[in-house]
């Protein structure tokens, strides 16, 4: 049994090759394997199976296999910057390896192609045979390899297709297909709807990106695309449809909800900000009529004023008295002066138009004194003096 795939044993093994093969002397080195003449790489798919042919000859002898023969075959795999891997082998009768590997003809045979199954991305590398012929007698007679490259391709997988841009009469749109998956890279080609079922070409259409330009949309380009991803080993589609309106996109319709609901906002702040503004002016003049004193209000005596009939302010009789100089004998003693308004009514008179005769007006209206009326809080006022026509000078 040979050790698992990697191990430091396959290395071993793989030194043991060598040794054999410079053991083996020139004249007893008669072993050759060949593979097909030209074939140096084997395509595959994944998911598939592939035979890498391989067979050996001795220089002398038959074609078929000899009784004595006892054939020690291992199969490898090299990979870039990856360390040797053991995939088969055969020793002392014995077969071994990976579940996905086997040898195409049952042992003992001198055709010693591998058959691989469940075939990957991944087990893309150079596979290299390595045989050694030993005779009944445990003599060596010969050792050779063979070196075979694998690409494994792949297929595309489902690729995706979406619309990019608002489809409305006279716009432009881009259809974009693409896959996520594939080995060589896939191309793509899009296919109007029906009844036409156009095939797009460039400059409209781009076979590497997957893309294609609907320029001035009109309501006849409508449908369903088909865009189809291949390559050399499969091919894979997607659709998407093109429904091209007359109407506003949607766009535009959110464009103009957004645009009316901003303006109704700043429209309400406008308003708050004036209210709070008004209130900001009313508060300073209440602030000042509030703490404002009231006006001390006069008390007139009851017939200070007389009023003519023609309706002439006559005179005004309330006046504070004039305080006399201090008299030694009677220092708080106040001597009532005449008024400027009685003064002013001791001129004469000119005759009243309506023939009645003016009434005379006394000094202290009611007989009150002068230091009666300051103590009740009369204020003294200048009266100007009456001319002779009645009027105010």
């Amino acid at each position: 049994m040979v050790s698992p795939l990697g191990s430091p044993a396959t290395s071993l093994l793989w030194i043991l090759f060598l040794g054999l093969s410079t053991l083996a002397t020139p004249s007893r080195a008669q072993l050759e394997l060949h593979v097909p003449t030209g074939l140096v790489k084997v395509l595959a798919t994944e998911g598939g199976e592939v035979v890498l042919p391989a067979w050996y000859t001795l220089q002398g002898e038959v074609s078929s296999a000899q009784p004595w023969e006892t054939p020690l075959v291992i199969w490898f795999l090299e990979q870039k910057g990856e360390d040797l891997k053991q995939v088969l082998a055969y020793i002392n009768g014995v077969l071994s390896g990976k579940p996905e590997a086997s040898l195409v003809h049952t042992m003992p045979s001198r055709n010693v192609s591998m058959r691989l199954k469940d075939l990957q991305e991944k087990d893309s590398g150079s596979y290299r045979c390595s045989v050694n012929i030993q005779d009944s007698s445990g003599t060596n007679r010969g050792h050779s390899s063979k070196t075979l490259e694998l690409n494994v391709l792949v297929p595309p997988a489902p690729p995706s297709c979406h619309l990019l841009g608002v489809p409305r009469v006279g716009g432009n749109v881009t259809l974009m297909c693409q896959s996520p998956r594939s080995k060589p890279t896939a191309q793509y080609q899009w296919e109007g709807p029906p009844p036409s079922s156009k095939i797009f070409f460039a400059p409209v259409a781009d076979v590497i990106r997957g893309s294609l330009r609907l320029t001035n949309l009109s309501t006849s380009m409508s449908g369903v695309y088909i865009c189809t991803a291949h390559n050399v080993v499969g091919s894979a589609q997607c659709n998407v449809t093109l429904e091209v309106s007359t109407g506003p996109g949607a766009a535009v319709v959110a464009g103009a909800v957004v645009g009316t609901l901003v303006g109704f906002v700043l429209l309400a702040g406008l308003i708050l900000l004036y209210q709070r503004r008004g209130k900001a002016l009313e508060e300073p003049a209440n602030d000042i009529k509030e703490d404002a004193v009231a006006p001390r209000t006069l008390t007139w005596p009851k017939g200070s004023d007389t009023i003519s009939k023609n309706g002439t302010l006559s005179s005004v009789t309330s006046a504070r008295a004039l305080q006399p100089p201090h008299s030694p004998s009677r220092p708080a003693a106040l001597t009532p002066t005449p008024s400027l308004s009685s003064q002013a009514l001791s001129s004469p008179r000119l005759p009243r138009t309506d023939g009645a005769p003016p009434q005379p007006v006394s000094s202290s209206p009611g007989g009150v004194s002068s230091s009666a009326l300051n103590r009740m809080g009369a204020v003294p006022v200048m009266v100007p003096a009456q001319s002779q026509a009645w009027s105010l000078v």
